[in-house]
């Protein structure tokens, strides 16, 4: 749309975190450390669910592609964020922000609905054990994975097109350290109230549906769970579904107190720190939550590491 007696922003200013150039040295040295352990421990469950035989299973399948989403997710943002700590002039272009936002949408979307895959995958392995490998065969989780990958692509697209298609024709700070929906949102110098409510109803599909499926799922595996006789059975199968649920409940927690209210009265600096959560911590910590509750996921690891050692001793 065109700016009458204004120009059209073509450009926009992050203002990050703060001001301060120590406390913006003391951030990019923290931010770093954890995206260094995020591509570290991300990589690392893809390399040894890969390779490892024990792990040829759905579930790791599936704990693949998260890590590879997370990898995505990550670098959709964080370097920005990075570069941003130590210049002095934290610019990113419209058509920059419009990229960065379509990407966070599709990785975010397709992240709801890759957990609710995996959700499926316990449920299946729990409470029809005896089907499960015909059910969960290799042809259907490779539909299941791309399909989740895939559902990001209609969010991503529309809302991502309808916010930037608004005109900027005003203020082009974003008080956020990166282009978020919602901060973004604020700059548009027109009535937003037909977005904001297809953006709700986007958010309730792509956000709260894949989180319904999750928690149909659950409700079955904790009836048949409740209803094993065994208390160490009881115990080795709520073990296989406990990563996924503190995953899912950090995800959807922090992500819901931004998407479900777009234009909330909380302070930039609170939705900041959720934004962090989901952003730049969720991710760091996905890989930690199913290596230190998972044995077989620590076994492998082991296996992996001893195996490469071995090589480099062969070759001296």
């Amino acid at each position: 749309m065109i700016c009458e007696n204004h120009t059209q922003v073509t450009e926009f200013i992050l203002l990050g975190f703060t001001n301060n150039s120590e406390m913006q040295v003391s951030l990019f040295v923290l931010f770093l450390a954890i995206y260094t352990v995020t591509l570290f421990g991300n990589f690392l469950i893809v390399t040894v669910t890969s390779v490892d035989p024990a792990l040829q299973t759905p579930m790791y399948f599936f704990l693949r592609n998260l890590s590879l989403l997370e990898v995505c997710f990550t670098l959709v943002m964080v370097p920005k964020m990075l570069v941003d700590l130590v210049t002095p002039r934290k610019i990113i272009s419209f058509v920059g922000c419009g990229t960065q936002m379509y990407f966070f949408f599709f990785f975010g979307s397709s992240e709801c609905f890759l957990l609710s895959m995996m959700a499926y995958d316990r449920f299946v392995a729990i409470c029809n054990p005896l089907r499960y490998s015909v059910v969960m065969n290799r042809s259907l989780c490779l539909w299941m994975a791309v399909g989740s990958w895939m559902s990001g692509v209609p969010v991503s697209m529309l809302q991502t097109a309808w916010l930037m298609a608004h005109p900027f024709c005003g203020p082009n700070t974003i008080d956020h350290f990166f282009c978020d929906g919602p901060p973004v949102l604020k700059l548009v110098t027109q009535d937003t109230t037909m977005y904001e409510m297809q953006a709700l109803g986007s958010t309730l599909l792509f956000i709260m549906f894949p989180f319904s499926l999750i928690l149909v799922s659950y409700t079955h595996i904790i009836k048949t769970i409740l209803m094993m006789p065994s208390a160490t059975g009881r115990q080795k199968a709520f073990s296989t579904c406990s990563s996924h649920l503190i995953v899912v409940s950090l995800f959807y927690g922090t992500a819901s107190l931004t998407y479900l209210r777009p234009k909330s009265n909380q302070s930039s600096e609170s939705k900041k720190i959720v934004s962090l959560s989901y952003t730049v911590i969720t991710p760091m910590l996905n890989p930690i939550i199913y290596s230190l509750r998972n044995n077989e996921m620590k076994g492998a690891v082991k296996r992996t590491i001893t195996q490469k050692v071995l090589q480099k001793l062969d070759v001296f």
